[in-house]
């Protein structure tokens, strides 16, 4: 039998002929594609890997790297580790590519521990090794682990730089982002010359701090390079041009992607004439995209619904909110329901808020609580004002600003009691008030105020201007809304508390080291109070000066005694 068989297969050898086994760079192929393509399961890159390994053919250097593309969540980290171990057993663990590759897996599915393991245990870590793990850090948010890494790296390129950047971007730490990326310009070398994904972070850090410019700067710097301006850094450059307050700027950087704007273009720019107040210019620029025959996303429908929310535009917002699924197939989130919920809450429709709340097929969040709390607080709706206070509360235990407002609430109503209770929890929890904080640049610095600050080298100048600034407003007609002051003072102190807003104070600061006529533009963190949007626009009537602020909400523009949102924020 033995005899039978070993002549069949010698004296047939189209038996092998008929099925070829081909080189690993054809499995390689194969394996790269259904990585990158998401394959179904039955047919992934692990079972072209085992079909190849079943014919006999051996895995080198690049089998690995490819097989491990399609290991990039937590749900696949068994098969990564899976794959880990067949890399061993093949001898390639020693391999600087498979060694990157690995520290990217172990990153893209949450294992940082594995992830530095790896990477501790190469004994002459090269460069992309040690771009991966400061990748890796930034990934799970240990910015500190990153930079640690960072400085201890015995070189740097371009993808090191812009790694920590957009790093410092992603965890909030602009201003950081900014530091680092003038320590890289300092460096002369081709290596470190950035590129347009440095340049996009660096945008986006401008355009968070509000730094108009830094943003302007920036935007030089990338034409003086000669980078094409493609659709990601024009997207970049309108957002960044849209959160300085500078939506003329955004206008022309949009304009100037001619027809390649793609999906997430027209969406930036749609978002952008959205927190300016724009409502009606934001659903025409819609329709625009439509008859360019590029399909809206879920983020584009946030930006039509949110346009519709800051220009009282209820009956439309609706409209687009059906469309949403009946016409765009796109399934709504929560965040399209909160905007319902606050388009609804601002109009005086707190009864049609609450319909969508309990109509949502998703548990309400903070954002659709703070919604619904936003509009009751603005139509006097007490008991909804306590009710999703407390809602607020339950979801975040330790949230200062919900304690905050349900303190608010109960002051603008007298019951002074309650609010000392209030504040007695907050102090018993350990919970602290975030303190209002305004932020100007002048002359390419940023200066930050919080209410009553005398922190300032320059204190007692911005104080004298401030009285100075005061003064004339009274003689306009100004008089101070004391309902504002959540405290219970006189009068007197409560005119005085209302005149050390930190708005106010960044607005003395600015007329001291600006010349009469420029524009100053402002980032609070916070929503901007009823007193002090009268008090600027009477400034900038009585000064003559364009006066943008950024809160958290929206961007309000003064000119002349009036303001672009109309007073409906």
């Amino acid at each position: 039998m033995r005899a039978t068989t070993k002549l069949v297969s010698s004296t047939h050898p189209s038996l092998h002929l008929s099925h070829p086994t081909p080189e690993p760079f054809i499995w390689n192929t194969l394996i790269r594609a259904h990585a990158q393509i998401g394959a179904p399961p039955n047919i992934s890159s692990f079972s072209v890997y085992l079909r190849m390994r079943f014919q006999g053919v051996k895995p080198d250097f690049y089998t690995f790297p490819f097989l491990l593309q399609s290991c990039s969540s937590p749900s696949s980290l068994q098969s990564g580790t899976k794959i880990h171990a067949h890399i061993l057993h093949s001898g390639l663990s020693s391999d600087p590519f498979v060694q990157t590759s690995l520290i990217n897996m172990y990153s893209d599915c949450g294992n940082l521990n594995s992830a530095h393991q790896l990477f501790y245990e190469i004994p002459r870590p090269d460069l992309s090794s040690w771009n991966s793990i400061i990748s890796a850090n930034v990934k799970s948010g240990s910015i500190v682990a990153a930079r640690q890494l960072f400085d201890d790296m015995p070189e740097r390129n371009v993808i090191s730089w812009s790694c920590m950047i957009n790093g410092y971007v992603k965890c909030g730490d602009c201003k950081e982002a900014l530091a680092v990326f003038r320590n890289m310009q300092a460096l002369d070398g081709e290596d470190v010359r950035p590129n347009e994904f440095t340049m996009s972070s660096v945008l986006s850090a401008c355009g968070q701090l509000g730094a108009l410019e830094h943003g302007k700067w920036a935007h030089a710097y990338i034409d003086k390079c000669g980078m094409k301006v493609d659709v990601v850094l024009g997207t970049s450059l309108i957002d960044m041009y849209a959160k300085c307050g500078s939506i003329e700027r955004a206008r022309r950087a949009f304009c100037g992607l001619g027809s390649d704007k793609d999906v997430m273009a027209w969406s930036a720019m749609i978002s952008a004439l959205a927190m300016h107040g724009h409502g009606e210019e934001c659903l025409n620029l819609f329709s625009q995209m439509q008859d360019h025959g590029v399909k809206p996303n879920d983020v584009t429908i946030l930006g039509v619904l949110c346009g519709c929310v800051h220009g009282g535009l209820v009956n439309e917002g609706r409209e687009y909110f059906d469309r949403m699924s009946e016409e765009f197939g796109l399934t709504p989130m929560i965040q399209h329901y909160g905007c319902l919920v606050d388009l609804y809450g601002r109009a005086g429709l707190i009864d049609n808020a609450w319909d969508v709340v309990r109509s949502m097929p998703m548990k309400p969040d903070v954002l659709v609580w703070g919604a619904l709390l936003s509009g009751s607080r603005m139509q006097g709706d007490i008991k909804t004002c306590e009710f999703a206070l407390k809602q607020l509360i339950e979801l975040e235990p330790l949230n200062s600003g919900a304690y905050v407002l349900l303190s608010n609430v109960y002051a603008k109503m007298g019951r002074w009691e309650d609010v000392r209770n209030v504040r007695y929890i907050m102090e018993a929890k350990g919970i602290k008030k975030v303190p209002g904080c305004s932020m100007v640049e002048v002359g390419g610095v940023l200066h930050e105020f919080f209410i009553g600050d005398e922190s300032h080298p320059e204190s007692r100048q911005i104080y004298l201007m401030l009285e100075e600034i005061m003064k004339r407003l009274k003689m306009a007609g100004y008089v101070g809304n004391t309902r504002e002051v959540l405290l219970d003072l006189d009068e007197e102190g409560k005119e005085l508390a209302l005149s050390l807003h930190s708005e106010k104070l960044a607005i003395a600061f600015s007329f001291i080291k600006t010349t009469p006529g420029t524009p100053i533009h402002i980032v609070k963190n916070l929503r901007i109070c009823v007193d002090c949007h009268v008090a600027i626009k009477i400034i900038s009537k009585v000064f003559e000066r364009e006066i943008v602020v950024r809160d958290c909400n929206r961007f309000h523009h003064f000119r002349y005694g009036s303001c672009s949102c109309k007073d409906y924020w």
